[in-house]
């Protein structure tokens, strides 16, 4: 959680994403997909959190008229989700360039799509790494990228 915060500061920001354990549990009742940790049996090494939606809910995000806590609070389970939001992915630096983030993101995507017809993915990259990897997703997941400036 400490590099988590270090790389998207967002215990400074109200308007990212807090995950706690009701944020995880809500998490679980959207799809047991969003959350996917690589444990090395010290902890988690590896942490990717994504979260399916509508493309209201999206296009909004995208447009800046909603947060990403506003886009978490207007996702409810029971929906009939067509994007996915790749929130985070966090990697220890001694397991970067392993492509760990890669496959635990592809993993945790077609798991959502073989429940739900997913039209397109988008992100709010970081970091330049963030970006490159969202693109890596798209262009294997065959999916147009959304990006939030």
């Amino acid at each position: 959680m400490q590099l988590i915060d270090e790389v998207f500061s967002t215990r400074e920001d109200p308007d990212q994403l807090q995950v706690d354990e009701k944020v995880i549990a809500r998490l679980n009742e959207l799809h047991p997909a969003t959350l996917s940790e690589f444990d090395d049996g010290n902890g988690p090494a590896v942490w990717v959190l994504i979260i399916p939606t509508v493309t209201e809910v999206m296009e909004k995000f995208l447009s800046g008229k909603i947060s990403e806590q506003q886009l978490f609070d207007a996702t409810k389970p029971g929906m009939k989700f067509d994007c996915i939001y790749l929130c985070s992915a966090t990697v220890l630096p001694e397991y970067r360039r392993k492509g760990l983030a890669v496959k635990m993101t592809l993993e945790a995507v077609n798991a959502i799509r073989k429940d739900f017809e997913i039209t397109a993915l988008f992100v709010w990259p970081f970091t330049e790494e963030g970006k490159q990897l969202s693109k890596k997703i798209g262009e294997l997941c065959e999916l147009p990228m959304k990006f939030k400036d």
